[in-house]
């Protein structure tokens, strides 16, 4: 014998109690986790990141093997191992300093911005949220790149006479010097694109700072100038990371005025102010 289903009736299915979603407060964590998802999300992250780390190997086994031939008519000790171990930081700033500009200008782009203020009404949370997601990038990036750049160019130590030292105050400071300064400066791009809201224009902005304004302050022949490039962002935080011998592959500037340490705080009041600015105008602008 069957039995005949019995219908539910539209009153009966409504008084039934539906499970409610429970909604989690918005927090920084989350927005953290949030901008990682959207940032991991796009092939151009992989593609930018893959980029700058392959300059790390590839400059540092050039430069050194090139080297190897004169090694032999070098004073003792004159090669700094961490100066060739870190030929690529100049071609990787390039790249990280475009994806810090992206990382915020993109959602202008797509209109997606409203949508991610709408989750954080207040603003600046999700602005320091992005902050910390692509820094952090920038941060393995150069970490990663010192390692690969310690290894292509090990091959060539015993030729040249050189070698890393990690008890030597000056080799630890290039190498950590390194991660930190492409940090500060993909912070600073950042910033300048949050001010513009425009991904060609605040990659232009970015590369005219330091590949055309300051490289210009420092060769001009004309003392106050140079002594003011050594304060503009790029030269002050190369300091970070230009051998006491070599001098530096970032920059032109030879002013030694700052410290490197010094040259570093200078580098992050630049990037302090630029982010104060990139808020303001977040809290005041319509989206």
């Amino acid at each position: 014998m069957t039995t005949a289903a019995t219908p539910t009736s539209p009153a009966t299915a409504a008084s039934r109690p539906r499970a409610r979603t429970a909604v989690q407060p918005v927090t920084y964590s989350r927005l953290v986790a949030a901008e990682w998802v959207k940032i991991r999300s796009l092939r151009s992250t992989w593609w930018a990141l893959a980029l700058a780390l392959a300059f790390f190997p590839l400059l540092a086994a050039m430069r050194s093997s090139s080297i190897a031939a004169i090694a032999a008519d070098a004073p003792p000790n004159f090669f700094v191992g961490p100066a060739y171990v870190t030929s690529g930081v100049t071609l990787a700033l390039l790249v990280v300093c475009g994806l810090g500009v992206v990382a915020v200008t993109a959602e202008y782009r797509t209109g997606q911005i409203r949508s991610t203020l709408a989750a954080a009404p207040t603003r600046l949370p999700a602005l320091r949220a992005k902050l910390t997601v692509v820094t952090g990038l920038a941060f393995a990036v150069g970490l990663v790149g010192v390692l690969t750049g310690w290894a292509a160019a090990a091959p060539w130590f015993g030729t040249i006479g050189m070698s890393v030292d990690l008890t030597d105050p000056q080799h630890v400071r290039l190498m950590l010097g390194v991660p930190l300064y492409l940090a500060a400066m993909t912070a600073l791009a950042f910033a300048l694109g949050a001010i513009v809201r425009s991904s060609a224009a605040g990659i232009a902005s970015v590369l005219g700072l330091v590949f055309v304004v300051e490289p210009a302050f420092a060769y001009i022949p004309f003392e106050p100038l140079q002594e003011l490039a050594a304060y503009l962002p790029t030269a002050a935080g190369a300091r970070l990371v230009t051998s006491d011998s070599l001098g530096s592959v970032v920059t032109g500037s030879g002013v030694t005025t700052l410290g490197p340490w010094g040259g570093f705080g200078v580098l992050l009041a630049w990037v302090a102010v630029l982010l104060v600015v990139a808020s303001v105008l977040l809290r005041r602008r319509d989206v």
